[in-house]
């Protein structure tokens, strides 16, 4: 038997059985890993040693605890196969049945939410659902948490041992609250990548080569955040001692509050929290 098994082998998947071995988590003989694409499951078994299938029932007869690491457009499916091999185990006369409510159900779909993985579980379905991130890939990610009724602090305890082994996790008592929390750490490195590329290519027009002027844009930002990581002062106070009156950063500073730049934010982060209600609703 293993100790963990995966519906999904894509990036998250990997990038946690990364973590999860290279941190000795798990060993790799405890880890079972389902995914359609043949490259994939050869690539998993290759880098990480771990047991892959292409059959999800597979995962679901090996390991008490599952991580759901598909597309939030097919969990339904998956879902249904998951009841469906259930009521079926529940049926049988046996004392070791694998029915929904022995196992752990780990669900990093965006936006579905646990009353939707329950109504097609049950209400006794042990279910934690999480929002990670990209950068968990290079062991940074940041992670939210939120459990089922059914779901025990064992449980809980066990989610966040496993995204703490590519990053930070925390849990939030309002599972309501990671829809803003997908729209914040989810997407957010989209947004960092994309301040990076403009900070680039701006630095570009003014003349520095482009490697460079990337390589700068990178540097200042890993500085500037573990400045304000490691700060005992607030950012508009490390705002206030970098900004000069008259100098080069209030010039700047002035032309970012012209063009609505916190307002274009919040409007950005208020478009993923909704998209992912939306998805929440099945609304693909």
């Amino acid at each position: 038997m293993k100790k963990l098994g995966f519906i999904g082998g894509g990036n998250m998947a990997a990038a946690l059985v990364h973590g999860l071995v290279a941190h000795k988590v798990f060993k790799p003989s405890e880890i079972i890993v389902a995914d359609v694409v043949v490259a994939q499951r050869r690539k998993l078994a290759r880098l990480y040693k771990v047991g892959v299938t292409a059959s999800n029932l597979d995962v679901l007869h090996e390991a008490p605890s599952v991580v759901l690491a598909v597309k939030p457009q097919q969990i339904d499916d998956v879902l249904a196969e998951i009841a469906i091999d259930a009521r079926s185990e529940a049926n049988k006369p046996r004392t070791d049945s694998k029915r929904v409510a022995a196992r752990l159900f780990i669900s990093i779909a965006a936006g579905i939410t646990i009353k939707r993985i329950t109504a097609a579980l049950g209400k006794d379905a042990r279910v934690i659902r999480v929002m990670p991130n990209a950068p968990a890939m290079v062991g940074l990610g940041m992670a939210a948490l939120a459990a089922s009724r059914a779901a025990s602090r064992a449980d809980v305890a066990l989610a966040l041992k496993i995204f703490s082994a590519v990053g930070d996790a925390v849990i939030v008592k309002e599972e309501a609250m990671l829809d803003a929390v997908t729209a914040l750490s989810g997407s957010g490195p989209a947004y960092v990548y994309l301040f990076a590329k403009s900070l680039a290519d701006a630095a570009i027009n003014e003349g520095i080569p482009p490697t460079l002027a990337l390589r700068m844009a990178l540097q200042t930002i890993r500085g500037a955040e573990q400045v304000m990581r490691t700060s005992k002062v607030d950012a508009a106070e490390l705002i206030r001692v970098v900004k000069s009156p008259g100098g080069t950063t209030e010039a700047a500073l002035n032309r970012f509050a012209e063009a609505g730049f916190s307002d274009i934010v919040a409007a950005a982060l208020h478009a993923a929290a909704a998209r992912s209600r939306e998805l929440g609703r099945g609304q693909h």
